[in-house]
């Protein structure tokens, strides 16, 4: 129904680097969010969280680390953003790790075929099983969007791949820490990428930039998925994310602006906020900033959507 977020947690660490991202839904809640977005004039549907998911490391799954945990997880959240989008409602949906937004694309695409993703994140994650270091799946995301990596996951959607590279721009990452098996998949691909540099290079007005990336995938879909990794925002001025990026991304500033500009999108479709970690933050200061980034966005597209109604 218009006007109406349906907020889900998925207090998830299956697919990450460390503890604490399974603490973010909690954390939001407490900074205020709902408060927040019914102030900003939206109705709050609280789906509640889906089952606490904490880290753990998988030796004997060197390079595909805890497989069949994301897995359940990238199911679980298909299966309950579909009942928030058969309501009406728009998904914001907060993390956990980075894999939980293959479950939301896979919900998204089952119903509208036509949807695209926007990946706000401070890395590409195209990383695969085959080429990793770490085996950390939040680091493949995007990859297994594409249909390459472990078929566990690219195979779990209406259809392989979830995604083509048409479907996707990504805007924010830092281009130094993607790998050579990383460039080879972008460019094979012909991935949009707006890295950081771009964004923000003399010169450059990184609203206007944010503006044209959310037409750029506007032109050829009705509708987009907004990832938002917190990790995009340089670690010096914000250092909530999970994984840091110290002295790279975007300034918070900036970051804000350009999350503002995503949300004002009349075909936005669902919001993802991924990579919080609480235990960065003990006396919840990020948080409250994050609640007032979010809140300032999504009030926006409230607007937008009462000016295209």
């Amino acid at each position: 129904m218009a006007g109406e977020i349906a907020l889900l947690g998925v207090p998830s660490c299956a697919g990450t680097h460390g503890p604490g991202q399974e603490k973010a839904p909690a954390a939001l809640r407490d900074a205020g969010l709902i408060e927040r977005l019914t102030a900003a004039g939206w109705k709050v549907a609280d789906h509640g969280d889906l089952p606490v998911v904490p880290f753990r490391t998988d030796p004997a799954h060197r390079t595909s680390q805890n497989l069949d945990r994301v897995a359940e997880v990238v199911e679980a959240v298909a299966v309950a953003v579909g009942d928030i989008l058969d309501e009406g409602a728009l998904p914001l949906v907060v993390g956990g790790d980075c894999t939980i937004t293959l479950g939301v694309v896979a919900a998204q695409i089952a119903r509208h075929p036509w949807t695209g993703l926007l990946y706000f994140d401070g890395d590409l994650d195209l990383s695969v099983p085959e080429t990793t270091r770490s085996g950390i799946l939040d680091t493949m995301v995007l990859s297994h969007l594409l249909g390459e990596g472990a078929p566990e996951l690219y195979g779990l959607g209406p259809r392989t791949p979830l995604l083509p590279a048409s479907g996707i721009v990504a805007f924010g990452h830092d281009p130094a820490e993607l790998n050579a098996s990383g460039r080879e998949r972008m460019t094979r691909h012909g991935l949009r990428a707006h890295p950081c540099t771009e964004v923000t290079a003399p010169g450059a007005d990184p609203v206007s930039a944010a503006r044209a990336a959310r037409e750029e995938l506007a032109a050829d879909h009705d509708r987009f998925v907004l990832h938002f990794d917190v990790d995009v925002i340089d670690s010096v001025d914000f250092p909530l994310a999970n994984f840091p990026h110290f002295n790279e991304g975007l300034p918070l500033n900036v970051a804000r602006d350009c999350l503002t500009e995503f949300c004002s999108a009349p075909q936005l479709a669902g919001l993802v906020v991924t990579e919080v970690n609480p235990d960065r933050d003990p006396d919840g200061a990020m948080v409250r900033i994050l609640v007032d980034a979010l809140a300032e966005a999504l009030g926006g597209a409230l607007d937008a959507r009462g000016r295209h109604a």
